[in-house]
C-alpha cells in the first residue's frame, strides 16, 4: 500500500519562504521580537501548507489538533498530519499514529498507528526517536502478532513522496 502523492506545489513559494512562516511561529510561541498571534501564526502556516511544505502542514495540524489559534478540528488536522506524512514529515507521521491510536478523527485503529509509528521512528534518531518508539511499542501491547505483522508490511510498501 503505498502512501498517497501529493500535487506539486506552486513555484513561487520557495522552501525558503516557508521556512520563514515555520520561524515566524517559533517566534510568535516563544515571544522573541513578535507579540504572540496564534492567529496569525495559523495564517502564516496555512499559506505555506497550502503550498505544499510539510513542516507548516504538521504544525498547523497540531495547531487544529489542540485549538490554539484555530478552532479545534481533529478531522482537519488529520488531513494536514497525512497530507504531511505522505510526503515523509517523520513528527506528521508520529501525530498521525496517534490519532489512529486514540481515534481521534478517525476509527481508531491499532495497525494504522503501529504503521505510521515505525514510519517515524525510522527516520529519527538520538532522543527524537525515542517517542515514536515509546508510542509503537505502547500500541503493540494491544495487537496480535498477525496485527503487528501487518503494519510492518504496510510500513515497508509506503513510499512517501519528498517535499520539493
Amino acid at each position: 500500500m503505498p502512501c498517497s502523492r501529493r500535487s506539486g506545489c506552486s513555484e513561487w513559494v520557495s522552501t525558503r519562504w516557508a521556512d520563514g512562516a515555520s520561524g515566524f511561529r517559533h517566534h510568535s510561541d516563544n515571544g522573541q521580537g513578535v507579540l504572540l498571534d496564534e492567529a496569525e501564526a495559523a495564517r502564516w502556516y496555512r499559506l505555506a501548507a497550502d503550498q505544499g511544505y510539510a513542516g507548516a502542514q504538521n504544525n498547523l495540524g497540531v495547531m487544529y489538533q489542540n485549538g490554539t489559534g484555530v478552532p479545534q478540528d481533529d478531522a482537519e488536522a488529520l488531513r494536514l498530519y497525512r497530507l504531511a506524512a505522505d510526503q515523509g514529515n517523520a513528527r506528521a507521521q508520529n501525530n498521525l499514529g496517534f490519532m489512529y491510536n486514540s481515534g481521534r478523527g478517525i476509527p481508531q485503529d491499532y495497525v494504522e498507528a503501529h504503521m505510521w509509528y515505525n514510519l517515524a521512528a525510522a527516520q529519527l534518531t538520538g532522543e527524537d526517536r525515542d517517542l515514536p518508539v515509546k508510542n509503537r511499542d505502547i500500541v503493540a501491547e494491544r495487537m496480535t502478532a498477525d496485527q503487528i505483522a501487518e503494519a510492518q508490511r504496510r510500513a515497508r510498501e509506503c513510499t512517501p513522496t519528498p517535499e520539493p
